[in-house]
């Protein structure tokens, strides 16, 4: 049986900057796109690795919360980083985020991310279907 694919959107996390939706719903699953550290409105967060994470993480949940889900529903997480060197920091606060909680993960070292930023991240979320 196919299902309609259910578009999400937040206006609490930045507006996609192409041709693509914040998230996507399919099922059970919620597919977002990567988050970079962009406030919403649209502005790049100052700082470091550690803002930059920050900033992810709170428009992830931005995304998520249109959606009825928590960080808790996620199953997995990809993580893309400019520079390797910079993982203990991105892990410290990514952990903060996630407690208990343990989805898989990947994380890659990527050459370059939209508008130079240090870090992007992708979760794949199990919700509860309507």
């Amino acid at each position: 049986m196919k299902h309609n694919p259910r578009i999400i959107s937040s206006d609490k996390a930045p507006a996609a900057i192409g041709p693509y939706s914040q998230a996507v719903v399919i099922g059970n699953l919620m597919f977002t796109s990567g988050q970079i550290p962009l406030d919403a409105s649209g502005q790049l967060v100052e700082g470091g690795i550690e803002e930059q994470t920050h900033q992810v993480f709170r428009n992830l949940q931005a995304v998520l919360a249109q959606a009825g889900a928590t960080l808790s529903d996620v199953v997995k997480a990809t993580v893309f980083i400019k520079d390797m060197n910079q993982f203990a920091p991105l892990n410290d606060i990514y952990a903060s985020y996630f407690g208990d909680h343990k989805p898989a993960r990947s994380t890659v070292e990527v050459a370059r991310l939209p508008k130079d930023v240090l870090v992007e991240i992708e979760l794949i979320v199990s919700i509860e279907v309507e």
